[in-house]
């Protein structure tokens, strides 16, 4: 009896030790929900493809909750961040057949959705927080963005970011000579391509889940992407200088299923919408915060800040004007000019 208890304590010490070891590598073990989604009758599945502690990442998780509360959990919102659904290319064409139900799909993949979509994405037409504020709270501005991919059964219900773009290189960058000895890694997203095309830089299309090792054994010496990213991810441990380029925001760009919400009732879709709405707008004014706190913490670590002198912004932006035009007969000319006069361009 007594080797049967020990055997027994044994094995219950075992089974705590396993569970303790599988929670700590669980990356998302600490949003798990408070509430038995079981409940609810109808069930909306959101994608993205990066990490929760990035704020513009995070906000899927407050939706969750609050759409549970604000419907009195009519509605459970199964958010899935990390890629636990896919690639963004391969989560495009499940939303688009109601699969999937949502998607926080970055900016540069939204531009494969729609053309009107790669607005936010072009070289300094929303590149700055107060002006994406702007865009979003002027429906003249908004209202045909967030229509942009009807005709491919989705809408946008909001955006949230992910910080200013820059250059995060493995040798400073300091003018736009510099630049022209870098290889740069950008996304897989047409708007990316035509700009560096215009600015005459050499550079690599290249899936996200490829850049720890291209960075490391130097088949890339550059990333095109935001401090916030660069430094969460740990890109900064090998390119250690960072050039302000601050030529467009990072977005998350939350597209729905149309045909799912029109299932829902009339007075669900409003609430859904409505708490979409209010955390997105509170996510926003977190990422501005978490921006600049990320480049504290850069520094800190001893990575190098620089910006471009005033003379090269001008040309890069001259230099670009040619991917204005034509991305501005993708997206509608009169629709670009007004953004472009209403946010100061």
């Amino acid at each position: 009896m007594r080797k049967l208890l020990v055997l027994l304590l044994l094995v219950t010490i075992s089974l705590s030790t396993a569970m303790i070891a599988a929670a700590k590598k669980d990356p998302l073990a600490a949003w798990q929900p408070k509430f038995d989604p079981s409940t609810a009758e109808y069930t909306y599945i959101l994608s993205n493809v990066s990490h929760p502690v990035i704020e513009g990442v995070a906000v899927g998780y407050r939706i969750r909750d609050a759409v549970w509360e604000a419907t009195n959990g009519r509605i459970y919102v199964d958010y899935r961040p990390l890629s636990q659904l896919g690639g963004e290319k391969d989560v495009i064409s499940k939303l688009k057949l109601g699969a999937v139900q949502g998607m926080l799909s970055s900016s540069v993949a939204a531009a494969n959705v729609s053309d009107r979509l790669g607005i936010v994405n072009l070289p300094y037409v929303i590149d700055t927080f107060d002006k994406l504020d702007t865009f979003r709270n002027t429906p003249d501005l908004w209202e045909p963005f967030a229509n942009g991919a009807q005709r491919q059964g989705l809408i946008v219900a909001d955006i949230t970011g992910y910080g200013p773009y820059g250059w995060a290189t493995n040798t400073p960058v300091n003018s736009i000579a510099d630049a022209k000895a870098v290889n740069f890694r950008i996304a897989e997203a047409p708007v990316n391509t035509d700009s560096y095309k215009a600015w005459g830089l050499k550079f690599t299309v290249m899936p996200w889940p490829d850049v720890p090792q291209a960075l490391q054994t130097g088949v890339i010496t550059g990333l095109d992407h935001t401090a916030i990213v660069c430094n969460i991810t740990k890109k900064f441990t090998i390119a250690k200088n960072f050039t302000e380029l601050n030529y467009a925001q990072g977005l998350f760009v939350h597209l729905v299923n149309k045909r799912w919400l029109n299932k829902l009732p009339k007075d669900l879709q409003e609430v859904f919408l409505n708490v979409i709405k209010e955390e997105s707008e509170k996510t926003r004014a977190l990422t501005r915060q978490q921006h600049e706190e990320q480049i504290a913490k850069a520094k800190e670590a001893g990575v190098t800040f620089t910006k471009l002198s005033d003379a090269d912004i001008a040309e890069i932006k001259t230099q670009a004007e040619p991917v204005l035009t034509k991305w501005g007969q993708k997206i509608g000319p009169d629709y670009l000019a007004k953004v472009r006069t209403t946010l100061g361009n």
